[in-house]
């Protein structure tokens, strides 16, 4: 509380400071009063710049030009730039990524709400909800994050926030573009649209591929790298211009498939520093495949300027197997791989078996594991907003509601193998269903009211959202894989919660205004009986400000965990159950700073604005426990959550004119402990703080056409990202790629 305490004094008097030097003429920017501003849509939650500088809590936007900027494809990347989101990266090409929003737990972006055009894209978002699926970044025409108060309208995951990744929209006329990138590890990417809007109807097309032969090295010269490709369609009929009520119907298709050689074997500290980008021969049949399935059907319903009322009802199919080194027996003793590559000097005979230095026996066996699972998740959401204008204030109300299903099945195997010579021999194939043989489900009903009003300087946005969910599971063992049900098991749990929230903004003038709030911070439990959710108190201080050209936003927060949940996750070392476990008390504070300027701002033919970001995080454990699961360990009061770097910052800088675009953009991710703890971090329980520098240019040759190029890792730094699921693990290395865009 000290810390806190400092925290926000020192913002206020930033704030204030900010206040008083502040200019007394009009500028340009949009007044946050802007009462006329409305937008609802089924897809979207700020829609531009404007609504997310004015929301009484924080949030961000980045826009369509933004992503183009620097042609990203790693959503790690464009995240990096959003104060308040602390990432760990995994694979070098964002994959899988882990997403932190203030402090929330980063194992497989579980603790926040993420969402594709408006609806939740995890595969079982309630009950299991690790995003082993996350949509292409490089088809999505803007990203938006919401953090802090009066996010209501948005769960099940309220305490860190909520990202929505808006999708290519369909053109108003007919348009299109073809692109493609060729670079560093065979990497590729092909990109190509078209779409078009009459007076009734529009269409958007949409093929994505992306595959690279991978930065990493075995032993065999196997790839190490993925394919991937991705459809959208998208379909709309709505009524003539001049109906006296508009109605729109959008049917959208999505397909996407994946075959991805990764593994969740990482390397020892001594063989990281000696060749950081190898892996070892144990890893070799380690390999990643799934295909996700989308069908969404939209309906817009205008009944007058003031009345709208939107419609969606969605279905998401992900099927995936993970197929991976698992754990090693070695003169009959089993160990998990995260042990051996933690403890190489404990375990040398496993260690061996799995750099393949030592050929196996009769008694030895490495088990690569069928990590089977079959989602679903499914839905109608529906959401009504009413506004009008009386005099000078304004009333806004809008009431939405979810009924939503998911499911997580479970059907796995273990097949063994031999390595002789770096070559792994199947020896004995499991049976599927003899691991893990079960369904996890959920079903959840969400309803949410929020009111805005704005008065003359003050604008006050209560709300509240209410959750009924019933989790359940349904193990039929691993000796019934007809799932006949003769050692049927079920159990089940039931949450029913009000998440109230409330935001508050005061504009000063044009250039100042002074926005906190307070809500309730909410994640479902997992399906034992009785268990119960994550429940937090979150506090959040912050202006926006516009003086001397500089403009910017400063944001103090504070989350007060009563009962935070872990998660017993492969991803984070653990075992994979997914059972969650009491964590007890624990209370995140931090500060976000985000400030812009333009350089050459008084010049008519040149822009050159840079952007810097930073966030300060600190965790604290008010209980001691051990969980003996992943990371979290043994747990002693006053410890800091792993994974949460203290210091994040960014920045960016970008020379540009009509004919072409320069962006250097480089960030800082400090060092983190990787188990629970406080005070020095041991060296065998840390992740070295780094700093990573990347470049993109593009050429404009005509309107038409332009050429592309980028680097990654400008400087070639070699970092550690992780050391989860086991062992440490590179970030990408240096990589250059060009390419070309045409639009017509």
């Amino acid at each position: 509380m000290k810390h806190l305490k400092t925290l926000l004094i020192g913002f206020l008097f930033i704030s204030l400071n900010t206040l008083a030097q502040e200019q007394k003429e009009e500028t340009t920017l949009d007044s946050v009063q802007d009462l006329s501003e409305v937008i609802i849509k089924s897809h979207v939650i700020l829609g531009n710049k404007h609504v997310a500088k004015n929301r009484t809590g924080s949030a961000y936007y980045l826009s369509s030009e933004e992503l183009k900027k620097y042609n990203y494809t790693n959503i790690n990347r464009v995240l990096a730039s959003v104060p308040g989101v602390n990432l760990v990266e995994e694979d070098g090409f964002g994959l899988r990524p882990n997403i932190s929003l203030r402090g929330t737990s980063p194992e497989r972006s579980a603790k926040i709400s993420l969402m594709e055009d408006g609806v939740l894209i995890a595969p079982a978002p309630y009950s299991a909800s690790s995003a082993y699926y996350f949509p292409s970044v490089a088809r999505m025409e803007a990203i938006e994050i919401l953090k802090g108060s009066s996010q209501v309208q948005y769960g099940p995951f309220t305490t860190g926030g909520a990202i929505n990744m808006v999708s290519s929209s369909i053109p108003d006329s007919f348009s299109g573009n073809i692109s493609g990138s060729y670079g560093s590890f065979n990497t590729q990417q092909w990109h190509a649209s078209v779409g078009d809007s009459k007076n009734l109807i529009g269409y958007q097309i949409e093929y994505l591929n992306y595959n690279s032969d991978g930065f990493k090295f075995l032993p065999n010269q196997s790839n190490t790298g993925f394919d991937k490709n991705d459809f959208m369609a998208k379909f709309r009929v709505n009524t003539p211009k001049d109906a006296k009520i508009q109605q729109a119907v959008e049917l959208k298709f999505q397909y996407s498939d994946e075959v991805s050689n990764e593994t969740y074997l990482g390397l020892t500290d001594a063989d990281f520093s000696n060749s950081p980008f190898d892996r070892y021969a144990g890893s070799q049949k380690d390999k990643m495949t799934n295909d996700h399935l989308q069908f969404m059907v939209s309906h817009d319903l205008n009944f007058s300027e003031n009345i709208k009322l939107v419609t969606k009802g969605y279905y998401n199919s992900f099927s995936r197997n993970w197929y991976k080194l698992n754990d090693v027996t070695a003169n009959g003793d089993k160990v998990g791989i995260a042990d051996i590559v933690e403890q190489p000097e404990a375990y040398s005979a496993h260690y061996n078996l799995i750099t393949g230095s030592l050929s196996s026996t009769s008694d030895d066996y490495l088990a690569v594991k069928a990590n089977n699972r079959d989602y679903i998740s499914k839905g109608v959401q529906t959401k009504l907003d009413y506004h009008y204008t009386i005099g000078n204030t304004f009333h806004d109300l809008e009431i939405g509601a979810r009924y939503h299903y998911d499911e997580e099945d479970r059907y796995q195997w273990v097949d063994k193998y031999g390595i002789y010579d770096q070559t792994m021999v199947l020896e004995n194939a499991g049976v599927p269903g003899t691991d893990a043989n079960r369904i996890s489900s959920a079903k959840a009903f969400a309803a949410f009211a929020m009111y805005k009003l704005k008065f003359n300087n003050w604008t006050i946005a209560p709300g509240i959202r209410y959750e009924n969910i019933e989790l359940m599971r349904s193990d039929y063992g691993k000796n019934d894989v007809s799932r006949i049900g003769t050692v049927l098991s079920n159990r089940d749990n039931q949450v029913d919660v009000f998440i109230p929230g409330i935001g508050v903004n005061y504009k000063f003038n044009n250039q100042m205004s002074l926005f906190g709030g307070i809500h309730k911070g909410f994640s479902p439990p997992g399906n034992e009986p009785g268990q119960k959710p994550e429940e937090s108190l979150n506090y959040e201080l912050g202006g926006r400000f516009n003086f001397m050209n500089i403009s910017g936003e400063v944001v103090g927060f504070y989350n007060q965990y009563n009962n935070l949940l872990g998660s017993d996750s492969a991803a984070s070392g653990g075992t994979g159950s997914l059972d969650q476990f009491n964590a007890g008390e624990v209370n995140v504070y931090g500060l976000e700073v985000l400030l812009n300027y333009d350089l050459l701002r008084n010049n008519a033919n040149w822009n050159l604005p840079i952007a810097l970001g930073y966030t300060f995080t600190d965790t604290e454990f008010l209980t001691s426990f051990d969980s003996d699961e992943g990371i979290w360990g043994e747990v002693t009061e006053d410890d800091e959550i792993p994974y949460i770097s203290k210091h994040q910052a960014n920045a960016s800088m970008t020379l540009e004119n009509k004919h072409f675009l320069l962006a250097l953009n480089g960030r800082y991710n400090g060092a983190f402990r990787t188990v629970a703890g406080t005070g020095d971090i041991p060296a065998n329980q840390k992740v070295d703080g780094n700093i990573v520098v990347d470049f993109s240019g593009k050429y404009f040759a005509t309107k038409y056409l332009a050429l592309t190029g980028r680097i990654i890792n400008l400087l070639d730094n070699t970092y550690a990202v992780s050391r989860t699921p086991a062992g440490l693990r590179p970030g990408h290395p240096f990589g250059i790629y060009g390419g070309i865009e045409l639009q017509f």
